[in-house]
């Protein structure tokens, strides 16, 4: 194996700039060409394609979202665009492709590894909902950028004395939520993956309130509805005075963490190592703080699940 490639694709998270410098050094380190694919799979159609340098990657470990850019694309999703896709790595002489991103994006890269293209998919997505990994890049970033952002409501909260309910990413999958909430004490926290009956969240409104309680902060994952919605409801049912934020893709911003920089570079780096091991068609990870692959239509039949033992903590500290 002579050249690879590399793309992001999806949403963007930050560490994917990270995950690239490491696949481009490794890559050269082992005398391979690395090449850069601009505007995730719609730009591998179009042969937006250009060879990166070691310099080409300098000075965006620390910078958040992704200098290959990102894009959806439909037409990747058809056996015409994958077939135009594999046309361009053809033209370019690229035998092996690195994709980072979510779900959507493995999907695409199994596609490519049924066709014969050797493919690994890296897991970079803020919503910590790829199987097969304990974390996912981008993660770390957007849970602290929530808490800060908690932390700053939860004076005002206190100073006015109101209920704030906050809404959090998190449309299939609740990680955001329950970690934000857990770490930041919030007294309920609505995540898709469990269900929840507004009484319950009022009677512990209500139990609050009769102790002295003067605020309260409620956590809701986009996926459970509208943070708006919550609100009114608990309004009408409560007559509690409540404030709504939404903080929408705030969350996707941002330096990236330590944590996220470390993690992007270790999955990166293996991502090339496993392209030289002539594996394909793998997803890399990391469980219990070693590195690990799977194959991809394993990893992409599996379902996330968030850990319930955590949740359950949260429910009995927020008593």
């Amino acid at each position: 194996m002579k050249r690879i490639g590399v793309l992001t694709s999806g949403g963007d998270s930050p560490g994917m700039n990270a995950a690239i410098r490491a696949v481009v050094r490794k890559g050269i380190y082992h005398d391979l060409e690395v090449y850069g694919i601009y505007n995730g799979y719609a730009g591998l159609i179009s042969g937006n394609i250009k060879k990166l340098e070691l310099g080409s990657v300098g000075d965006i470990i620390h910078r958040g979202g992704t200098m290959l850019h990102s894009a959806r694309c439909l037409e990747f999703k058809t056996p015409e665009g994958q077939q135009k896709g594999i046309e361009q790595l053809k033209k370019y002489g690229i035998e092996g492709l690195v994709v980072i991103g979510g779900d959507g994006s493995f999907q695409g890269a199994k596609k490519l590894s049924e066709q014969g293209y050797p493919t690994i998919g890296v897991p970079g997505t803020i919503d910590n909902d790829i199987p097969g990994t304990d974390f996912t890049i981008g993660f770390d970033t957007a849970l602290n950028t929530i808490i800060d952002a908690i932390d700053k409501i939860r004076d005002t909260a206190t100073s006015h004395e109101r209920t704030y309910i906050i809404e959090v990413m998190g449309r299939d999958a609740g990680d955001l939520a329950l970690w934000a909430g857990l770490a930041d004490g919030a007294e309920t926290i609505l995540i898709p993956e469990e269900e929840h009956k507004m009484e319950q969240v009022v009677q512990k409104l209500q139990r609050g309130h009769e102790r002295g309680k003067k605020h309260s902060i409620i956590i809701v994952a986009e996926g459970c509805g509208s943070g708006v919605d919550v609100a009114k409801e608990i309004e009408t049912l409560t007559g509690f005075e409540t404030r709504v934020t939404v903080l929408g893709h705030i969350q996707r911003g941002g330096s990236p963490t330590a944590f996220d920089r470390v993690l992007a570079s270790r999955l990166g780096a293996q991502a090339v190592e496993l392209l030289l091991q002539g594996k394909a068609g793998r997803t890399v990870g990391i469980e219990n703080n070693k590195l690990v692959d799977y194959d991809i239509t394993e990893v992409l039949s599996r379902k996330h699940s968030i850990d319930r033992d955590m949740y359950r903590l949260s429910q009995e500290l927020s008593i």
